[in-house]
């Protein structure tokens, strides 16, 4: 795969210096892992890339590779105290860039515009744009060879608890107006809450949707699927898709179907109900939908629940959507860490964002950034047990 390089990270003696916790993940000649991930930072040491590392005082432990500012994995503590890594991902830089030339995403940050829009093009300020074309006949997370999954970021660790990424994306760059300056800042409180904020500015009108694309199952373990696992989800309404999987500009009510989780419910209870066309457009849950309290950070808009690891994962954002994707398209062909072979739905995503295709859909809440402005939202995963 071709790289890309917007900003090398900082590697000290070919190692990755980051501390963890009391510990630190530079002791690896041995090939022995000091992170409770067991994750060796060597094997994510080139000669632009590297391992990253926060911690709490509770032992939680997030890994980060400043490959497309992924989130490498999540530990935290299971009902019984053992710690379970939450994230699907890869266990060597070789196989993220490997994969990553092949369409995956794991744990990335996604832009410029996170989901689909659809047939790639899109009109501001009377000028239209031609993006491309990656997901059928759409665009699908930034669509080009650098979108922001596929580059290199640069890492500026903070503190113990919180590490920054940022990059630059030129006007023009797979079809997008503006110079764009983007920071993400990663941070780890001691309520076990990963807390993702994202900040960027413009010379020139753009559109810009930002999110990250972690692959979650609570049960830790990623050679299953993770249907059993219960979800709520604060929101009556749905962005509906068509056979493609773009939104048509409809909104439905999820009222009586499939995609109503505000009973707390499985996600296999009504993931196959072919008797809903949205079901069968999005080949299960591939949807968007529409939060009840947008902006309200304060609030949670969602919790999912596993009940073998009693882990919960409650989420906050300020967005007005969410993607919720149940894994639909993995299919054995991704080999993640311990060499496990991930399975159709063994994960599910939550995508917080601006609705897709915003830009073609001027009712909707705006995407646009303009010169002057800063574009900033938060998203928060907050881990606990019962």
């Amino acid at each position: 795969m071709k790289k890309f390089f917007f900003g090398l990270a900082a590697v000290a003696a070919g190692l990755c210096m980051v501390s963890c916790g009391s510990k630190t993940a530079s002791n690896t000649e041995s090939g022995d892992s000091l992170l409770l991930s067991g994750l060796n930072p060597v094997d994510f040491i080139s000669d632009s890339t590297a391992l990253y590392a926060i911690s709490n005082e509770n032992g939680m432990e997030v890994c980060f590779t400043n490959f497309g500012g992924r989130i490498v994995s999540i530990m935290v503590p299971d009902k019984d105290g053992n710690m379970t890594d939450v994230c699907l991902g890869h266990d060597n830089i070789a196989d993220y860039e490997k994969y990553g030339a092949e369409g995956c995403n794991f744990g990335a940050l996604i832009g410029r515009y996170g989901n689909r829009i659809a047939k790639g093009q899109f009109t501001l300020d009377g000028e239209s744009y031609q993006l491309p074309i990656n997901n059928g006949p759409n665009s699908l997370h930034g669509g080009g060879p650098i979108a922001f999954h596929n580059r290199i970021w640069t890492a500026e660790p903070i503190n113990l608890n919180s590490i920054a990424f940022s990059t630059t994306s030129a006007d023009g760059e797979d079809g997008y107006p503006g110079n764009i300056e983007v920071k993400v800042t990663y941070s780890l409180t001691n309520d076990n809450s990963l807390q993702i904020t994202y900040e960027a500015t413009t010379d020139k009108a753009t559109v810009l949707n930002l999110t990250n694309h972690c692959y979650f199952n609570l049960s830790g373990d990623g050679s299953k699927d993770c249907l059993d696992e219960v979800l709520w989800l604060d929101a009556d309404s749905i962005t509906a898709v068509d056979e493609d999987v773009a939104v048509t500009g409809e909104v439905l009510s999820v009222e009586g179907t499939p995609f109503d989780f505000r009973t707390a419910t499985a996600i296999g209870e009504r993931i196959d109900d072919e008797s809903n066309q949205q079901i069968v457009n999005g080949h299960g849950y591939d949807h968007n939908w529409i939060l009840n309290n947008p902006g309200d950070i304060s609030k949670p808009f969602g919790s999912i629940y596993d009940p073998n690891t009693g882990i919960v994962m409650e989420m906050y954002t300020d967005q007005p959507g969410v993607q919720f994707y149940a894994g639909n398209f993995l299919d054995g062909s991704f080999v993640g860490k311990k060499g496990v072979k991930y399975p159709r739905r063994s994960a599910f995503c939550f995508e917080t964002q601006h609705y897709p295709d915003s830009p073609n859909h001027p009712e909707w809440p705006s995407t646009t950034l303009r010169p002057g402005e800063t574009y900033t939202t938060s998203t928060i995963y907050k881990f606990s047990v019962k």
